[in-house]
């Protein structure tokens, strides 16, 4: 049973287009069975989201892929809600009562493709993640609906919302964390102190590697990353980052380097970087095409290299982590919104400069 009157009409960020996203009234969805809807309490704005605006081919299309996002959709697959229906069966199904906050993964999987069936639900084949496709839309509205199949999970109260809607973003880091398979004599770096960055460098020292390293071109921003964990921080604008991690390993290099920029320089320096039978993560949106000397992969090195995608297994750890405050959150979201500033928000993302975490308030 439904808590209050759930109204029939409600406010949305609607995405037709790059460039052409608009605040409009649309109707608000309802739980079927083995659904939850939620009315949402903060949704962040990706990396992603922000480049998708921005018509990065990844998401639009080119003559190489297909398009990814369905519009018209609502966008936002970082976010936090309060359970306010439960369609039959699902309050059993996802141990969750009237007034419960709840988090869904943000990928629906299918549960029927080899992916799924193999127990890689994060590489669905047809990959409804909240946002994008039409089966999916996502929280940039004042409610949204967990469908059946999703997987969801409760969320201590004691958390706020700003807060709660960094889970995603934390679980993809911490994702990318497990891919670099750290051992306690490693160097590790980080390139890049963005949400994702941050929230590697905060997962990576839980693995107690020898040395964490991380990089930005932001000196403010490298800042936070000492509050996450960083053993060291460098800024490539003013000084050999590759030199210095060479230097700090007897001329080897870093064990593991863990790409969370998107730009194709960092790629390039990483793999300068990085010792011989290292390990290099690449976790980034890129917006253009990436050249790399393979013969550094191979014959020169032997490396491993290991593409990070979504977040599999890795909400429960990401919400005992902001639970006990094991991370800076008032440093790591810069800025809130009201939904209706959703524009300045996602121009803030694309930029950069001024922000690291930016949260929307439907």
């Amino acid at each position: 049973m439904a808590t209050a009157a759930i109204p029939q009409r409600m406010r949305s960020v609607v995405c037709y287009g790059p460039g052409d996203y608009r605040i409009e009234e649309v109707k608000v969805p309802q739980a079927g069975p083995g659904e939850v809807l939620v009315k949402v309490l903060a949704v962040g704005i990706c990396a992603g989201d922000a480049k998708c605006f921005a018509g990065a081919p990844h998401f639009w299309g080119d003559a190489k892929r297909p398009a990814y996002v369905q519009p018209p959709i609502t966008p936002g697959h970082e976010f936090i809600g309060v359970v306010v229906d439960l369609g039959e069966g699902s309050g059993k199904k996802y141990g969750l009562e009237i007034g419960d906050h709840a988090i869904s993964e943000q990928i629906v999987p299918c549960w029927e493709c080899r992916f799924c069936f193999r127990g890689g639900y994060h590489m669905c084949a047809p990959h409804d993640i909240y946002g994008f496709h039409q089966r999916s839309p996502g929280a940039m509205a004042t409610y949204m609906k967990y469908p059946s199949g999703s997987i969801n999970h409760k969320v201590p109260k004691s958390i706020p919302a700003w807060q709660a809607a960094f889970i995603e973003p934390l679980s993809c880091a911490i994702h990318a964390v497990e891919l670099g398979n750290i051992q306690f004599h490693h160097t590790v770096v980080v390139a890049g102190c963005g949400s994702l960055g941050l929230g590697m460098i905060a997962a990576a020292k839980q693995k107690n590697p020898a040395k964490l390293v991380a990089l930005d071109l932001l000196d403010w921003k490298l800042d936070v990353a000492k509050e996450c964990g960083a053993d060291v921080v460098l800024n490539p604008n003013k000084c050999d980052v590759t030199d210095e991690v060479r230097k700090m390993t007897d001329g080897y290099g870093c064990d593991v380097y863990i790409e969370a920029t998107g730009h194709p320089a960092s790629v390039v320096q990483g793999l300068h970087m990085i010792a011989k039978l290292g390990t290099f993560v690449e976790y980034s949106l890129f917006g253009k095409d990436t050249t790399v000397d393979w013969t550094i992969i191979s014959d020169m090195k032997e490396l491993t290299i290991r593409g990070g995608h979504l977040s599999p297994h890795c909400y429960p750890k990401a919400i005992s982590m902001i639970s006990k405050g094991e991370l800076p959150m008032n440093k790591i979201v810069t800025h809130k919104f009201p939904l209706e500033e959703f524009q300045k928000g996602i121009d803030m993302v694309n930029d950069s400069s001024e922000s690291i975490k930016v949260v929307l308030f439907p």
